[in-house]
C-alpha cells in the first residue's frame, strides 16, 4: 500500500493529467460499446467503441459509425458528457466546485489544473476556472435556444430541443459530432444555422484565456477604468484567427467549382463555414468534402494543423504558435536577436523553441502515420494525410475513409487523436517523468547548417 501511496506521489502533473483523460476514454468506450448504446441493441466492437471515444475526448469528430443512426439516445448522450469533458477538462470541475466551496486543493491538483487548459497562474486559477464553466454554460445555452427555435419549425419541440443542444455543445466543444448524417449539409442555406455554429465555435476555439481577457476589458470600458490593454497573447490569438480564418474563406470561395444555382452571398457564407470549421476544428461541414478542390483542401489542411488556439476546446499547433514562428522567421531575416518583440512586448527564446518543438513534433507524427498508413489503406494519399492531420489537429473533417479504415489504421488514429488532445509535449512528458536538473555543460563546436 505504501509503495503505491509513493508512485502516486511521484506522479507528475503530465502523467495525472494524461491518465485522468485516458480512464475517461476507456470508461466511455465501455458505455458505447454495450447494447444498451446501440439503435440495434448489439454489442459494438471495443475498437471502433474506443475510436468514438477517443474521438470524443479529443473533441475530433470522426467515426466510423453514423452517430445519428448507430446509437441511440443513450449512446449519444454517453458520448456528448465525453467531448463536453474533452472540451472544457475534467479538472475544470474539480477547480471551480472547490473555489465555490473555498477549498484548498493541493499543489499537484493545481498544477495539473494549469496545463490541461494552460491556464493562469495559481492565484487566480479558481476564479479563472469558474469563469470557463460560465462561458460555456452562456455559449453553449444561447446556441442551443437559437438552433431549437429554428428546428422547432421542422420537428416537434421536444426533438429541436435535443438536436438544438447536441449541436451547441459539439459546436463549443469543437467536436464536430451530429446526429444528421451529411453533418449540416443539408443546411448549407441556412443563414441561422450556418451562423450560429460559426459564433459557437470561434468562442470555444478563441480560448478561454482570450474570451476572460476580453471579459476584463470591456468590463473595465463599462466602467471608466484604466489601464485598460488586451495582452500581448490576446492580440497575436486574435489577429491570427482572423487572417487564418480570413484567407481560407477566400481561398475556398475562389477554388471552388460551384454549382450555377449557387449565389455569390451562399458560396461565400459556405466558404467562411468550411474555413472557421477547419480552424477552430469544429468539424462541422456544409460541403462535400470530398468533392472540393484539391487546392481548397490543402488550405483546409493547412487550416486544421493550425488548429485553434492555446486554453480553447479546439486542437492544432495552435495559432499562438504560427504567430511567434512566423514573427521569429521574419525577425531572424532582419535582426540577429535571439528573442522577439510583439506589440511591445518582449518574447523569451523559450517560448520560441516551445513553439518549434511543438511545429516540429506535429510534422513528425503526421510523417510516421503516412508511412504506416499508407502501407495498411486502401485510399488515395490525398485521402490519408486529409484524415491523418484531421486526426492530430482534432478537427473530424474526412474525405469519407473513417469507416473503411483497418484495424491498424483505426489503432494508428486512435493515438494519434489522443496525442492531439493532450499535445505531443504533454505525451512526451508523460513518458520521460519528471524533469533532471543539467549540472554540467560540454563545450561548444560549430555544426553546419543549410
Amino acid at each position: 500500500m505504501n509503495t503505491i501511496k509513493n508512485r502516486l506521489r511521484n506522479l507528475t502533473a503530465f502523467q495525472i493529467l494524461v491518465s485522468g483523460y485516458g480512464l475517461v476514454v476507456f470508461f466511455g468506450a465501455f458505455l458505447l460499446s454495450l447494447p444498451i448504446s446501440a439503435t440495434a441493441g448489439k454489442h459494438q466492437p471495443f475498437l471502433d467503441a474506443l475510436f468514438v471515444a477517443t474521438s470524443g475526448i479529443s473533441t475530433t469528430g470522426l467515426s466510423p459509425v453514423d452517430i445519428g443512426s448507430y446509437y441511440n439516445m443513450f449512446g449519444q448522450i454517453v458520448l456528448l458528457c465525453i467531448f463536453q469533458i474533452g472540451g472544457i477538462g475534467y479538472m475544470t470541475f474539480i477547480i471551480s466546485l472547490a473555489y465555490l466551496l473555498q477549498m484548498e486543493l493541493p499543489i499537484i491538483a493545481k498544477a495539473v489544473a494549469r496545463e490541461s487548459l494552460s491556464g493562469p497562474d495559481y492565484r487566480m486559477l479558481g476564479r479563472f476556472f469558474l469563469s470557463v464553466l460560465t462561458f460555456t454554460f452562456l455559449f453553449e445555452t444561447a446556441g442551443a435556444i437559437v438552433l431549437t427555435l429554428f428546428w422547432s419549425k421542422e420537428f416537434p419541440l421536444g426533438r429541436a430541443a435535443y438536436l438544438g443542444t447536441f449541436h451547441s455543445v459539439s459546436a463549443f466543444c469543437t467536436a464536430g459530432f451530429g446526429i444528421f448524417s451529411d453533418s449540416l449539409m443539408r443546411y448549407k442555406t441556412s443563414s441561422i444555422v450556418n451562423i450560429t455554429i460559426i459564433v459557437v465555435s470561434i468562442a470555444g476555439g478563441i480560448g478561454f484565456i482570450v474570451l476572460y481577457d476580453l471579459c476584463i476589458y470591456f468590463l473595465k470600458i463599462l466602467r471608466k477604468q484604466y489601464p485598460r490593454r488586451l495582452s500581448a497573447h490576446s492580440k497575436l490569438v486574435i489577429l491570427v484567427s482572423l487572417a487564418v480564418m480570413s484567407l481560407g474563406s477566400a481561398i475556398i470561395f475562389f477554388a471552388e467549382n460551384w454549382p450555377q444555382s449557387t449565389n455569390p452571398g451562399q458560396r461565400l457564407m459556405a466558404s467562411a463555414f468550411q474555413a472557421v470549421s477547419a480552424s477552430t476544428t469544429a468539424g462541422f461541414n456544409t460541403l462535400d468534402i470530398g468533392a472540393m478542390m484539391p487546392t481548397s483542401l490543402t488550405f483546409i489542411m493547412f487550416l486544421m494543423f493550425v488548429g485553434a488556439s492555446p486554453g480553447s476546446t479546439g486542437g492544432g499547433i495552435k495559432t499562438s504558435t504560427l504567430g511567434l514562428l512566423f514573427v521569429f522567421l521574419w525577425s531572424h531575416l532582419k535582426t540577429t536577436r535571439t528573442d522577439i518583440n510583439i506589440f511591445e512586448r518582449r518574447i523569451l527564446p523559450d517560448l520560441i523553441y516551445r513553439a518549434f518543438s511543438v511545429f516540429a513534433w506535429f510534422i513528425l507524427i503526421i510523417i510516421v502515420d503516412m508511412v504506416v498508413l499508407s502501407a495498411t489503406e486502401k485510399a488515395s494519399y490525398l485521402q490519408i494525410l486529409f484524415e491523418t492531420v484531421s486526426a492530430l489537429g482534432n478537427t473530424g473533417l474526412s474525405m469519407g475513409i473513417t469507416s473503411n479504415l483497418s484495424p491498424i489504421g483505426k489503432t494508428v488514429l486512435i493515438v494519434t487523436m489522443f496525442i492531439g488532445r493532450i499535445g505531443p509535449l504533454a505525451a512526451g512528458f508523460f513518458f520521460i517523468g519528471k524533469q533532471k536538473p543539467v549540472l554540467y555543460e560540454y563545450a561548444t563546436e560549430t555544426i553546419f547548417i543549410g
